[in-house]
């Protein structure tokens, strides 16, 4: 028997009075800010959001959802290697270019060591 979950989305809404002033920069930037008229308190946040400002005045904002990063299956000295969500391994070397001259032996190394872990993972599984 299949269990039923059901995700409950808590909504607190607050209605503010206030004055908008949107702008646009030299750069061509654009910019908003809202002045609250009332005495009011709620929670301060940061966050990354799509606007949709339209021709009537009105201005409509919805957070991002937050970037999923994907974790490494292990890490090494300058590469990781990690399995997506979209089913594809990949594969991540950094180096500073100051080390430019050392790329190619660190790089060797790092895929050596890649390999090695890859084939016992391999093994261990099966």
């Amino acid at each position: 028997m299949a269990k039923q979950i059901k995700k409950r989305i808590s909504k607190r809404e607050v209605t503010l009075d206030g004055l908008m002033t949107v702008s646009k920069s030299e750069d061509g930037s654009r910019m908003a800010d809202f002045m609250c008229c009332e005495d009011v308190n709620v929670e301060a946040f940061i966050g990354r959001f799509k606007v949709q400002g339209m021709c009537d005045g009105n201005m409509y904002m919805q957070e991002l959802p937050k970037k999923q990063r994907n974790k490494p299956l292990f890490r090494l000295d300058h590469s990781s290697f990690t399995l997506g969500r979209d089913g594809q391994y990949y594969f991540n070397f950094i180096l500073p270019e100051a080390d430019v001259e050392a790329l190619p032996e660190l790089l060797m190394k790092d895929v050596k060591q890649t390999i090695l872990k890859v084939k016992e993972m391999c093994l261990n599984k099966g």
